[in-house]
């Protein structure tokens, strides 16, 4: 590993966090045609950089993006949370309201509701159209929520849980069906539209209460708003160095362990060893102790990220990530071919 990777953490700061991966760049320790050029070479890039995948779910994931530059690395982050495009609620027609909830918060509470629709079925609404030929089969998927509360007559004795005593007494994101349209049936025939998770609650009815609408869903991108953020949370952090430059044996080392989260230090011998740094969460508390000074040193990989990512249910974490990719290579390629001065 080298020292140029290295990200200090020191006690009341961080050193060493500049990249050197930039054309034109050379070592401060050469001179004249000895100086090392530090130019990003593209076959180095192919030689060095690693994709190691931790573990993946059906909506998470966690995987080590290494050797790579920050830029890219935040590039990935950003375009996962903000421009990978989804489906979700973008007009509600509210047809009957008698709950307690109001119109306008009941469409928020259904435009937040993630939907398990591939996105890559529906093409982008075209804003140029006019409003009556602007959403169709191909854009816009609909769904209903049809739902009206009445007595059980059937309640149990002495119930006091609304659920016994009323029918359709909670409404959930279950309740959302979906009504195709045109080719639709055909085009959603082995995955039907529903919510990812169908046990949010919308709304709470009371016996002569109704709620009935029609949701148009569409495509668009976490930039516009965060419904159509396809990630919970997408996020990165370097990979934490422990180095233990002097032996820490006997009660130091049980101190020294108590001092990092656990996992991170075990004892073998008598004597602190590192476990597993990729569980430290860089807290310092290691050098608030006189004891320990001069015998560890803390850092991070600057080139080494943790990814960690969350997907709201639509699509899998890998296929964000892949996404993302192809997202920043039209971005790439697009600059290449954009013609100078435009």
């Amino acid at each position: 590993m080298s020292a140029d990777t290295l990200v200090g953490i020191e006690y009341n700061r961080v050193t060493n966090t500049t990249s050197t991966d930039f054309p034109g760049h050379q070592s401060a320790s050469g001179t004249g045609t000895e100086a090392t050029d530090f130019a990003w070479d593209i076959e180095k890039f192919k030689d060095q950089f690693e994709i190691n995948i931790s573990h993946i779910t059906e909506r998470t994931a966690n995987f080590d993006l290494v050797h790579i530059d920050t830029s890219i690395a935040n590039a990935f982050r950003r375009i996962m949370i903000s421009e990978v495009p989804s489906v979700a609620a973008e007009t509600v027609y509210v047809f009957n309201n008698t709950s307690v909830i109001q119109d306008e918060v009941l469409a928020h509470r259904i435009g937040l509701v993630p939907l398990k629709v591939d996105p890559d079925v529906l093409s982008w609404v075209d804003a140029a159209q006019d409003e009556k030929d602007k959403f169709t089969d191909e854009n816009t998927v609909v769904l209903s929520l049809d739902v009206t509360c009445t007595k059980n007559p059937h309640a149990p004795a002495g119930s006091t849980n609304p659920k016994e005593l009323y029918r359709n007494a909670h409404v959930y994101a279950r309740d959302l069906k979906f009504e195709p349209q045109g080719r639709q049936a055909e085009m959603f025939a082995k995955n039907p539209v529903v919510a990812s998770d169908p046990d949010i609650l919308l709304a709470k009815l009371r016996p002569g209460q109704e709620i009935s609408l029609r949701a148009h869903c569409v495509l668009g991108v976490g930039s516009d708003h965060a419904k159509f953020s396809p990630v919970a949370t997408a996020s990165y952090r370097l990979l934490p160095v422990i180095d233990i430059k002097e032996p820490i044996v006997g009660e130091s080392a049980i101190r020294f362990q108590k001092c990092f989260p656990s996992g991170v230090i075990d004892i073998k011998e008598g004597r602190a060893y590192v476990k597993d740094a990729r569980k430290d969460t860089v807290s310092r508390e290691v050098l608030r102790h006189e004891e320990f000074d001069g015998k560890v040193k803390l850092g991070r990989r600057r080139d080494h990220f943790i990814f960690n990512v969350e997907s709201t249910g639509a699509m899998s974490p890998e296929e964000i990530f892949f996404k993302s990719v192809r997202v920043l290579r039209n971005k790439a390629e697009y600059l290449r071919n954009c013609p100078i001065g435009q």
